[in-house]
């Protein structure tokens, strides 16, 4: 065998991508706990609380029927996407043809990174809000588009000003990519916004993409909504959904996308040749889940309420200026002391053995703040507090 290494180099794409962030700060991690410091992790967004019993039972059933074990049909299980269209029903009044307007996902993370490459070509541009989950950009930059951001002020309530798009680049426009509960900023929205972006898509023949992985984590008679529920959003657009921080299933890798059959069979086309489907057990559970959903979901969503106003009030006491969101299980709070973002980040983390993470790792305007998952329980929110009350800033 030779000795030399391969001399190659990484498809050019990749350097499109913005530089991770997170590396330089997990490095950091894994050297404090080889230490033994104690981490109180508030960075990512992986619920801590067990997904419900009733679930993971309808899993072990389904685990152990022999039909279950052979490829999954491309699309899903018929009987998880007509009970995706009963849900949809039952919470937001939409009707939908499961056999033509209802795909399953791996995850909704893998359907946003793929529908890109379904509908936008080389050239193509597409709107992507920022701060925004990563995905959005990566998506778009692997299917060789050109993305325009969208910045996400707090003083237009974290939310896109679409008068502010240029007519030119709207006119250019193919997708735009909307989030709302939002990830990470927790922002939240009326019908009121969608009916505005509907009648700007339609006014500048533009795709919308929405994805509401966070629609069930609203508190405070908060009723998140859809963007199908306004009148022609289901012919120009699809809608992402996830079981996972509904239900507390992020390691099940299950969601489903929605809307437009033209769009979805796009979609499609890119999953046949990609993947495989979803284990058919998982689909079961899945059934379970979205069918006892009225059941499940208010005891998961009073653990996240109560962190939040825990939490909230716990940062106000100690002079921390945040809001306290409608939704999500974030909290997006502004640096203190003129810090940068991930300069702060550091701080926290070998300071106070406190995780959390930069907001310009979602894009330029998120500097300046910091985003908090309260994906841990009480008893840690409190040891964080504490920790937080002895930090001293220059």
């Amino acid at each position: 065998m030779r000795g030399t290494s391969l001399n190659f180099s990484k498809a050019k794409r990749l350097g499109k991508l913005p530089p991770y962030l997170f590396a330089e700060l997990d490095r950091r991690k894994r050297k404090l706990k080889e230490k033994g410091i104690d981490l109180i992790d508030l960075g990512v967004g992986d619920p801590d609380v067990p997904t419900p019993s009733p679930i993971v039972a309808r899993l072990v059933e389904a685990a152990k029927d022999s039909c279950n074990y052979r490829y999954p049909s491309y699309e899903g299980l018929l009987s998880f996407r007509e009970e995706v269209s009963r849900w949809y029903l039952r919470r937001f009044g939409v009707s939908l043809e499961p056999e033509k307007e209802v795909v399953t996902l791996i995850g909704s993370k893998e359907g946003i990174a793929h529908v890109s490459l379904g509908l936008l070509d080389a050239g193509d541009l597409a709107l992507i809000p920022e701060p925004g989950y990563p995905v959005y950009q990566a998506g778009a930059v692997f299917a060789g588009a050109e993305p325009f951001y969208m910045s996400l002020k707090e003083d237009n309530g974290f939310l896109p000003c679409l008068q502010d798009i240029p007519s030119h680049v709207a006119s250019r426009a193919k997708l735009m990519w909307l989030n709302y509960p939002n990830n990470p900023t927790g922002a939240s929205v009326e019908i009121d916004f969608f009916q505005e972006v509907v009648e700007f898509a339609y006014n500048f023949n533009i795709i919308i993409c929405h994805d509401l992985a966070y629609s069930e984590l609203s508190y405070d008679d908060y009723r998140a909504p859809s963007f199908l529920q306004v009148d022609g959003a289901k012919e120009i657009g699809v809608e992402f959904h996830s079981l996972s921080k509904s239900f507390c299933m992020t390691g099940w890798r299950i969601g489903y996308a929605v809307g437009s059959k033209d769009l979805l069979d796009a979609l499609k086309e890119v999953k046949t040749n990609v993947d495989s489907g979803v284990f058919q057990a998982i689909q079961e559970a899945g059934i379970e889940a979205l069918r006892l959903q009225e059941n499940l979901i208010p005891e998961i969503r009073e653990i996240y309420r109560k962190r939040r106003d825990f939490f909230v009030q716990g940062l106000r006491d100690l002079g921390w200026e945040t809001s306290l969101p409608r939704a999500t299980f974030y909290l997006w709070i502004k640096v203190p002391g003129g810090y940068s973002s991930f300069d702060f980040t550091q701080i926290l983390l070998e300071r106070c053995g406190i995780v959390v993470t930069p907001g310009v790792g979602f894009g330029p305007s998120g500097e300046g703040y910091i985003r908090v998952a309260l994906t841990v329980d009480e008893k840690r929110l409190k040891e964080a507090l504490d920790r937080l009350e002895e930090l001293k800033l220059e």
